[in-house]
């Protein structure tokens, strides 16, 4: 992302370790862990990096909310990457970039579990390592967007297309329909080019993500574990069934 190129990942939702160790292992830049939405708890969380830790793609959960203790947690069983949702103004986005990074950086606590992994010499890296992006994704956000990006330890966002939509009394199916939507977005994407942030969108599916990385869009996701299952298994029955 940084050489100007898109990162592509998968998303999880279903909690299960071994769907992420086969996404992961089909060379997917990135696996988004969804502890937001998805179904994952503490103990398929931790195991869900460690079945990711066995590919080069790199584990980039969303945490639930944007916690300091939260945060931490991700970090310490292995994350090289936080996407902190529901980032409406500066102060959230300070509290996000202190979550993620040693001080004296950030106030982030030592200790740690899972990272292990990475070698003695984790602490002396991962502060320029670990990619931190907040979702922007509701019509505040959007205003205070200049300042959120600006804000010191925040390396990009991922728009959140249905929450903000929602905010702006647009149902998400009629989103990409709606210019209002689609202004706050390229409004969005602009302001990540004025202030050398990464800018991120939530796709939904491989083709999605072509089209977002062709408007300049770098971190994005390009389906789920769901998805693919479902899609899949649809497919199979038109056929079985035409």
């Amino acid at each position: 992302m940084l050489r100007g190129q898109p990162a592509f990942g998968y998303a999880l939702g279903l909690g299960s370790p071994a769907a992420a160790e086969a996404l992961a292992l089909t060379g997917i830049d990135f696996i988004m862990i969804d502890t937001q939405h998805g179904s994952f708890g503490p103990d398929s969380t931790s195991a869900t990096l460690m079945a990711i830790a066995a590919s080069e793609s790199a584990p980039i959960p969303r945490v639930a909310r944007n916690d300091f203790t939260m945060i931490g947690r991700l970090l310490d069983e292995g994350a090289m990457g936080i996407i902190v949702p529901m980032v409406d103004t500066e102060d959230d986005a300070k509290s996000a970039a202190n979550a993620c990074r040693f001080p004296p950086i950030g106030g982030r606590s030592w200790g740690w579990g899972g990272a292990r992994r990475y070698g003695d010499d984790y602490t002396e890296w991962i502060n320029e390592q670990v990619f931190v992006a907040v979702q922007i994704e509701s019509a505040t956000a959007v205003e205070n967007a200049e300042a959120i990006l600006a804000t010191p330890g925040i390396d990009g966002c991922w728009i959140g297309p249905s929450d903000l939509a929602l905010s702006m009394g647009i149902h998400p199916r009629d989103k990409d329909q709606d210019e209002r939507h689609q202004r706050a977005i390229e409004r969005v994407l602009d302001t990540c080019r004025n202030t050398g942030k990464i800018p991120g969108y939530a796709g939904d599916s491989p083709q999605h993500a072509k089209q977002l990385a062709a408007r300049g869009f770098q971190f994005l996701t390009a389906g789920s574990d769901l998805g693919f299952m479902l899609s899949g298994a649809r497919d199979g029955l038109k056929l079985l069934k035409g």
